[in-house]
């Protein structure tokens, strides 16, 4: 085992006022995050079928520009296939959720944008973390666009976003997160001394896979509501697989492509969510309990107690959750197994970076 050790200029002026920006950031990233998920969970993604980017900041005001908003939403093939009949309460409803997320959004902007023109006037922020912050900006921006590619394909035709963009969506904000939370702590590290573990090294990179991977798929159950189909555990209605996944029948491009014509993709989708999580946990498990004893420093120790907690809290969550999927997707649950999940992640990057 090398140690090796980090020096950081703490003296630096305007390094706290720094460090709180991007801590502000991360933190509205991953409240963005969860918004997204009640946007989702509640439907209310297609709500607003226009993309403005500086009108929209402005909701409808009266009682004409909400019937405006609703006669538009009406047109919709949500509507009309789902929602049909759905009254102006219950419009607003689902209007309100849409918007916050796409207002946060905004918000989000004008936060990085006014302090970081100050940084950068003061020379607050180095060439290294400059370039960084260039990288975050752009993906964000992509974020964003996907966005609205994502919405637009539940706008015509289809009564609900398409999952699979929906899952890139939420991945390539997850992208976006774990990049500035990578960029902090290179920035800030949480300690001086790093440890180069051979063993933990390359299980991290394991790890780092699996717990994209397990996110992924939770997009994909939740843009499927795949949960609705088999709500128990520890089997699938009585079986460990079922029956459908070892028909060679089932297996062809049509239902991958057309996942909601029938069963198969979300049978398949929460096999592999239920098996990842199965596999993510043992390896988990094994890696807290094998650095430990060669953690040497005390954000190291904290960083793998926390995750061990988090991810057996995520473990209880997603079974409770699959298992009240009873007819609807329960909105309060799956909020909360996403958070969890994004928490799991931060705690993971946090651990990761001090033994990569």
């Amino acid at each position: 085992m090398q140690t090796h050790t980090l020096t950081s200029s703490n003296d630096r002026p305007y390094r706290k006022a720094l460090r709180a920006w991007l801590l502000i950031g991360l933190m509205m990233i991953f409240i963005q995050i969860v918004v997204g998920g009640i946007t989702r969970l509640t439907g209310s993604g297609l709500s607003i079928t226009k993309w403005e980017i500086v009108m929209g900041t402005i909701p409808p005001m009266n009682a004409k520009q909400w019937e405006v908003a609703f006669d538009l939403y009406k047109a919709t093939p949500q509507y009309q296939k789902l929602n049909h009949g759905m009254s102006m309460s219950e419009f607003k409803f689902i209007y309100f959720w849409e918007y916050i997320h796409r207002l946060w959004a905004r918000s989000m902007g004008f936060v990085f944008l006014i302090p970081f023109l100050f940084f950068w006037r003061k020379g607050a922020i180095e060439p290294a973390l400059m370039r960084r912050l260039g990288i975050t900006v752009l993906l964000a921006a992509l974020v964003a666009t996907f966005g609205w590619i994502m919405v637009a394909s539940g706008l015509v035709n289809r009564p609900w976003v398409n999952a699979y963009k929906l899952t890139l969506h939420l991945s390539l904000a997850l992208v976006v997160y774990v990049y500035l939370w990578w960029t902090f702590l290179r920035v800030f590290p949480p300690s001086s001394q790093f440890f180069h573990i051979p063993l933990l090294k390359k299980w991290g990179g394991v790890l780092s896979v699996l717990i994209a991977l397990q996110i992924a798929l939770g997009g994909m159950m939740s843009g499927m509501k795949a949960g609705l189909l088999y709500p128990t555990w520890p089997d699938m209605h009585g079986e460990l697989i079922p029956a459908l996944l070892w028909d060679a029948r089932q297996w062809n491009a049509y239902n991958f492509v057309h996942y909601d014509s029938g069963p198969f993709m979300s049978a398949l989708v929460q096999v592999l969510h239920r098996t990842v999580a199965y596999v993510l946990t043992i390896i988990g498990l094994w890696y807290v309990f094998k650095a430990l004893p060669l953690a040497q420093t005390p954000t190291l120790r904290i960083g793998l107690w926390l995750f061990l907690a988090c991810l057996l809290m995520q473990v209880l969550l997603g079974i409770i959750t699959v298992v009240n999927c009873i007819g609807t997707v329960p909105v309060g649950l799956g909020v909360w197994h996403q958070a969890g999940a994004v928490a799991l992640l931060t705690i993971w990057i946090y651990v990761y970076f001090q033994v990569r």
